[in-house]
């Protein structure tokens, strides 16, 4: 072991020790008997790997610093919004509720106010700090002599509240100090926000360590279904939560989540900043800390996202996944449409049966025709093997051009009779007999124009859990190489999205969608042509789907390496200069669907950098 390594063993291990105490221990019982022990071990290792970034140091570099905290003390606003910042409180820890009230009170913003809904107005020493601070005329306090629960205690919070914006805190969280000053900034650069949400990290009680960021993509609606992504910090107009009907305690433990999911759906716009503001502190009673002490909040989730899609008049259930907070939405297939799967191949027969075995012995939905576009093949064995196979479902057309992929699949379109049509590639291999059915029951919303899958290489390591615009240059998977029991980032590889891309290998498109947007760019022979036409989709206003359950394995060479001939590097070259010229705005401004303060250098949702820009 180098010099290096030796130090980082030791400055991980150091880390792990840390955590070791009785607590901790405890809480890792809870979730062994939660997971199981092949699982927890898993998740345990996984965690171990992402806590190897030192996120506390990147926190330093990025926080606004005392000087800059000053000049927004003094910034020139055409718009100053008045922003009431909402809390309920109940038997809250001194420290705490200090800790809490002058997060807010050293704001570099100066135009808001404290509205704390008191639920124990009978605690002496509670009392006595809300009368010092409310000297502070900007922090006002109700009593409410009997507690009624987290929704009521907040609604009667908001009942005091002025402000044309409404701030969501909890009691024993923390503002950034730049927090409402960014919030304000985003009110005077957008027109008419009506829903401002921001990035967040979690605390240690002693405030001491940062940890876990929880850096958010724009909004994301497969995403927001699949988990409170949003979560804090939820600043919304006060009038939209008036007219949404404000909290409801039915829904106690996930009131935020049923809120937030209320108010997306009629707000006008959305604003997404991309810093770190709020912090989520941790402790024992919070679930943050331990999630299945609060059952009873993931059980309200999910029926905040079943009343949600009923609003929606979308039709599907919803289900726990196995990691607490996280679901799944199972939408409802209307009728049985014909799906059109189209299978470009040049020789390759044996990977080709593979392929086709798999489909035809596993797919449950049974709907579907099969159209191999022959291009250029030269052995004897493919074309006796297309005679074989030529029949009811599979039809075999020939492309007798040049190595064109986007060409090939437009001639394949032609020849297709299905409303769906699924690009597939000729090395895949299905794994799970529902994955057509997952598929086509998102491509079905009427706001969806494209589904992609998950694809693992035969070694069960990830080979494509979406595509990010900009990584690489110009796009890149994702998730590459993660071992298939892993989540991924905030499980991004594991729970159902939004992304601006996936890949061509399985992709799923209605033929109304695909014949709009003209098919895939045929200038685009052999890379980007997938990315591009997704781009071009989302232009449209349709949404983009990771499913990840949608399984199936890619026998794509992990070593397949880069374009190894002159006339193969220029013309790759061309193809990365076609995407950078028409797509420039978008890579300038970045991916929606990402996050800014990630890399782009790397797969993994890694942060960007330590340096302070």
């Amino acid at each position: 072991m180098s010099e290096k390594e030796t130090k980082t063993f030791k400055i991980k291990w150091t880390k792990v020790l840390k955590k070791v105490s009785p607590y901790n221990i405890k809480k890792g019982i809870l979730y062994l008997r939660h997971y199981g022990p092949k699982e927890f071990w898993v998740k345990l290792t996984e965690r171990f790997q992402a806590d190897d970034v030192d996120y506390e140091q990147w926190y330093e570099n990025h926080k606004a610093l005392p000087e800059e905290l000053e000049k927004q003390k003094n910034e020139k606003w055409k718009r100053k919004p008045l922003i009431s910042i909402v809390v309920p409180v109940y038997n809250t820890p001194q420290v705490f509720l200090r800790q809490m009230i002058e997060s807010v009170q050293n704001q570099s913003y100066s135009e808001w106010e404290l509205c704390i809904g008191n639920a124990s107005p009978e605690n002496k020493e509670m009392k006595k700090i809300l009368e010092e601070y409310k000297k502070d005329a900007r922090i006002k306090e109700v009593e409410i002599p009997e507690n009624k629960g987290i929704s009521q205690n907040t609604n009667r919070a908001m009942e005091i509240a002025s402000g044309e914006l409404i701030g969501l805190l909890d009691h024993d969280d923390l503002l950034a100090p730049n927090a409402l000053y960014e919030i304000a900034k985003a009110v005077n650069e957008h027109p008419d926000p009506e829903v401002i949400y921001t990035d967040e990290d979690k605390v240690t009680t002693d405030l001491k360590e940062h940890f876990q960021p929880h850096l958010k993509p724009d909004f994301n609606l497969d995403l927001l279904r699949s988990n409170n992504y949003i979560c804090h910090f939820f600043v919304a107009s006060r009038d939209l939560i008036k007219r949404v009907g404000g909290f409801r305690p039915e829904f106690n433990g996930a009131q935020d989540y049923d809120l937030i999911l209320r108010c997306t759906e009629q707000a006008k716009q959305i604003v997404h900043i991309p810093k770190i503001l709020y912090h989520w502190r941790v402790h024992k009673a919070s679930t943050a800390d331990n999630p299945a002490s609060k059952m009873y909040a993931f059980d309200a989730g999910k029926r905040a996202i079943e009343e949600h899609l009923v609003r929606c008049r979308t039709k599907g259930t919803v289900q726990h996944t196995k990691d607490l907070g996280f679901y799944r939405v199972k939408y409802e297939i209307c009728g049985e449409p014909l799906v059109s799967i189209i299978i470009p191949n040049k020789d390759q027969s044996e990977a080709l049966k593979k392929c086709l075995d798999s489909i035809r012995e596993k797919t449950s939905y049974r709907n579907y025709e099969i159209i191999i576009v022959e291009n250029n093949s030269e052995e004897p064995e493919t074309f006796a093997f297309y005679k074989k196979i030529a029949g009811e479902k599979i039809k075999v057309v020939t492309w007798e051009g040049e190595f064109n992929y986007s060409a090939i699949n437009n001639f394949g379109v032609r020849h297709a009779r299905g409303d769906y049509l699924l690009l597939l590639n000729n090395d895949v291999e299905i794994i799970n007999g529902d994955w057509l059915t997952e598929m086509l029951s998102h491509c079905q919303r009427k706001e969806v124009g494209i589904v992609g899958a998950k694809l693992y290489y035969p070694d069960n390591t990830i080979q494509h859990a979406g595509i990010i615009i900009g990584i690489g240059g110009v796009a890149g998977s994702v998730f590459v190489g993660l071992p298939r029991a892993f989540s991924g980032y905030l499980h991004k590889a594991s729970i159902q999205l939004d992304l601006s891309a996936v890949t061509a290998a399985c992709m799923l498109v209605k033929r109304s969608v695909f014949e709009q947007v003209g098919g895939l760019e045929e200038k685009l022979k052999v890379a980007f042509n997938d990315v591009d036409f997704c781009l071009r989709v989302r232009e449209k206003g349709y949404l983009v789907v990771y499913d990840p359950y949608a399984e199936l394995y890619h026998y794509e060479s992990k070593t397949r390496g880069a374009e190894d001939t002159k006339e193969k590097i220029r013309r790759f070259q061309t193809e990365i200069e076609y995407m950078r010229s028409h797509w420039i705005g978008l890579l300038k401004k970045g991916d929606p669907y990402y996050n800014c303060n990630l890399s782009l250098t790397k797969w993994d949702y890694s942060l960007k950098n330590n340096q302070r820009s």
